[in-house]
């Protein structure tokens, strides 16, 4: 044990002598418990205005965190701004818990409790934290489709604490479904795929709203669909609808998550012109026009391994929760494909068309097309 440590029961001891213990944990972390009488300050506040929260530089200062890790950082920041008695609690409250020394647990109410203790690993992330997490919160999500790609997605998606996810599909659960569309469940055949996702995704997070629309989206309600939503996730299974989102998306500066499999491949990208006009490309630019039918057949028709889906869904919903945190690099400009059965990933990079009738910088819309008779004959 390094000089400037103690043990639990030394700073418990020196606790009632008049010692000062500071918990330097986020409050978040501080929820669950912590040692009876500490005063918490989180320690980047701590370290950045010492002065405004410690007395005299000879005062008996103690620090503990989770671990020892922090506190014990945090000591040599102090001792170095001439604070001569300050020291670190060995083991941090999981030594002071094991220790069964007295714990305290601050008064939260019911909402903020259900916040803290849900989604605390992603609390304990720099990247996401309590400003994060409460970001999420406020973010809205359009789910295009509540079948194979949609149901990992909508339930990661909800897991995760999206405040506001409304989905669109038209069709209802079929027992041929349940290979892979996991939102269903056998109880739930006949029954609307929005209204049997919503219920299953509320059983899994409450807080989160979850708007069905029994719809499919076209031309007519595609804006309407897109209002107010953060980013689309397209869980679609046609060309006509891929096209369709990928234009309204262009049109109202919206970030697409695009996936798609077939058999034992599927691939992932983010589509991102709308926003980012000659740096990032659109599903156009990737697929000027849809590929004959015979070479692109359904899934009904070709089949699809059960988790396939699964995996590639997974990745759309970790896109769109890094596109509405700002985190990491995503992916736009790259088109992510995988093969299930030799289990690699391949990574294609992609660039914006210049000529790109619908993003190319400075084009106007050209509208809205007939995005079946587009995918049926090319033209």
């Amino acid at each position: 044990m390094a000089h400037f440590e103690i043990t639990p029961r030394q700073a418990r001891e020196r606790q009632r002598q008049g010692a000062l213990l500071v918990d330097i944990r986020q409050a978040h972390e501080r929820a669950s418990g912590q040692a009876e009488g500490a005063l918490g300050i989180p320690k980047d506040e701590l370290e950045a205005e010492h002065a405004r929260h410690l007395q005299a530089p000879d005062a008996a200062v103690m620090l503990i965190c989770q671990s020892g890790q922090r506190s014990a950082a945090t000591v040599q920041v102090l001792r170095a701004a001439g604070y001569t008695d300050v020291h670190s609690v060995a083991g941090g409250t999981t030594a002071w818990i094991a220790d069964a020394l007295p714990l305290v647990r601050p008064q939260l109410d019911a909402d903020e409790a259900d916040f803290l203790e849900r989604y605390s690993r992603h609390l304990r992330l720099d990247e996401v934290g309590v400003e994060g997490q409460r970001r999420l919160e406020r973010s809205r999500v359009l789910l295009v489709g509540a079948g194979g790609l949609g149901s990992p997605a909508a339930f990661y998606l909800a897991a995760a604490g999206v405040g506001h996810l409304r989905l669109v599909d038209d069709d209802v659960v079929d027992r041929s479904n349940l290979q892979r569309q996991i939102l269903h469940v056998e109880a739930a055949i006949g029954q609307a795929k929005v209204e049997s996702a919503r219920e299953r995704l509320a059983a899994l997070n409450p807080r989160v709203v979850v708007e069905g629309i029994r719809e499919r989206a076209t031309s007519a309600n595609v804006e309407a669909l897109l209002e107010g939503m953060d980013v689309v996730v397209d869980g679609s299974d046609n060309f006509p609808v891929r096209y369709l989102l990928n234009d309204a998306c262009v049109k109202l500066g919206k970030p697409l998550v695009y996936g798609a499999v077939q058999r034992f491949e599927g691939q992932a990208s983010v589509f991102d012109a709308g926003r980012h006009r000659g740096r990032c490309p659109c599903y156009r630019c990737l697929f000027p026009e849809p590929p004959p039918p015979q070479f692109a057949p359904s899934c009904a028709d070709a089949g699809v391994l059960g988790v396939l889906p699964g995996i590639v869904g997974l990745l759309q919903a970790n896109e769109a929760i890094k596109l509405l945190l700002g985190i990491g690099q995503g992916l736009a400009g790259r088109l992510l494909q995988f093969d299930a059965l030799a289990m690699r990933f391949r990574e294609v990079r992609l660039a914006p068309d210049p000529q790109c009738p619908v993003c190319a910088p400075g084009r106007p819309f050209p509208g809205y097309i007939d995005y079946a008779r587009f995918c049926t004959t090319g033209g």
